[in-house]
């Protein structure tokens, strides 16, 4: 097979069938040695034992020889927010002018797909429609980008997260969030957001220490929160929030808010009502923020040992504990680190991973399936998504080397070997030779 046989996007309508592989299929199974047969978009077969094939054509199917490497589901980022474009801050991404917007949208699109992240669950958008628009083109094929689930901007309070216009100076343009006071306002911003397409309604229920309101801090009203759940359910929307206080999390647990992102200072009575209803909800703690901005931002300003960055360093150790807690009582943590600002850039979003199992108790299978089978799921595809089954979506990495002995490799695209997504490459394997000289 030559490398010019392939390329990215190619039509893969035929039978592509992996051997000489170890499946890594993402179900808690330890990774073993098989073949997957890929048809259409789908998998359409799974089998254990050595190659039945030596490369080449065989039957019509095209058969790639894996040489050993490991075979897995394609990762899911819980909590991506494609339109954040790697800026050095929240001014610079709120007012950059929406035509250069969305074409950088587009360009992290790329970025999270080519670091092997062929899913992802959008967290918000920093303008109403850049995320709608980056889903439909990447489902058209005009642009190359993850399976994604579109949000629109967060909906904040006067004077919450998201209103970041100067008091003496009332403009919504400046506001990163939809400020809304009342349920009636509430009531008609999730009508609007619905109506230019997004798949999710997203909620700030608690402040953030970098826009000088407390983490700790929950601003928005019972009455808001129900009213905005309402609305979304009548329309089958998803809800999420942003909830970094106790009290926030709270209310995402009495208004059955699905996806709970951050959760650092959850209380034992939090965390109590939480695993009575494990099975309603997702928490992605966005850790790789709380890291980066507390220890490696001094090149944009946050220096370590301000009191900015120990305000971070506070809540990254709240977060951890949280976060472990979190895991002992089987609550489904997802990763998804709220990448997409200077010192936290799309692309590097595998860092999670790692990170689950240096710092919050992870075994490497639990953190892989943090980024694949619970993907899945929060994208509310846990049928065919995130797992490597027949009858799945055939969205698949094949790694050079054994992510369960090192899952730090999932961060290196060099081993990325191949990254296909509904059953077409967009990153192409190479030949056996190729391979030979890439892991010499």
């Amino acid at each position: 097979m030559a490398d010019s046989d392939w390329n990215s996007g190619a039509d893969t309508s035929g039978e592509i069938v992996f051997t000489n592989v170890r499946i890594l299929d993402a179900t808690g199974e330890y990774p073993y040695s098989g073949e997957v047969t890929v048809k259409g978009n789908r998998i359409s077969r799974v089998s254990r034992g050595g190659s039945r094939f030596g490369g080449g054509q065989y039957g019509g199917a095209t058969v790639i020889d894996g040489m050993g490497a490991t075979l897995m589901p394609g990762m899911i980022d819980a909590h991506l927010h494609l339109s954040w474009n790697n800026a050095p801050g929240i001014d610079p991404i709120q007012m950059m002018e929406l035509e250069e917007h969305m074409l950088v949208t587009m360009e992290m699109a790329k970025l999270v797909l080519d670091a092997g992240f062929t899913s992802g669950r959008g967290a918000a958008a920093a303008k109403p429609r850049l995320d709608v628009v980056a889903k439909r083109f990447i489902n058209e094929g005009r642009y190359p980008g993850p399976r994604y689930l579109a949000a629109g901007p967060e909906i904040t309070t006067v004077g919450g997260l998201g209103d970041a216009a100067p008091s003496h100076i009332p403009h919504e343009g400046l506001n990163l969030g939809l400020v809304v006071s009342g349920p009636e306002e509430v009531r008609r911003t999730v009508r609007q957001l619905i109506k230019i397409g997004v798949d999710s309604i997203k909620l700030n229920l608690s402040g953030e220490a970098i826009t000088g309101m407390g983490a700790e801090e929950t601003p928005m009203s019972e009455e808001e929160v129900a009213m905005a759940c309402a609305e979304a359910r009548c329309r089958n929307k998803v809800i999420s929030a942003h909830a970094r206080s106790s009290g926030s999390v709270k209310q995402c647990i009495r208004h059955g808010i699905q996806n709970i992102y951050h959760a650092s200072f959850a209380d034992e009575e939090s965390l109590d009502m939480l695993e009575a209803v494990k099975d309603k909800h997702f928490v992605a703690p966005g850790i790789a923020w709380l890291i980066n901005t507390a220890r490696h931002a001094e090149e944009w300003g946050i220096v370590p040992g301000s009191p900015l960055s120990m305000e971070y360093e506070r809540e990254l150790e709240m977060c951890v504990d949280t976060m472990k807690k979190m895991h002992k009582r089987g609550i489904r943590v997802c990763i998804g680190g709220d990448y997409g600002f200077a010192w936290t850039p799309q692309g590097t979003n595998a860092k999670d991973v790692q990170t689950f199992v240096d710092m919050l108790g992870f075994s490497p299978m639990e953190a892989i399936q943090a980024a694949t089978k619970y993907g899945g799921e929060i994208m509310c595809m846990e049928h065919e998504l995130g797992m490597i089954k027949e009858g799945y979506l055939a969205d698949l990495l094949l790694v050079d080397g054994d992510p369960i002995s090192d899952v730090s490799i999932l961060q290196e695209q060099k081993r990325l070997l191949a990254i296909m997504k509904d059953g077409k490459f967009h990153k192409a394997p190479k030949t056996g030779e190729q391979r030979r000289r890439l892991t010499a």
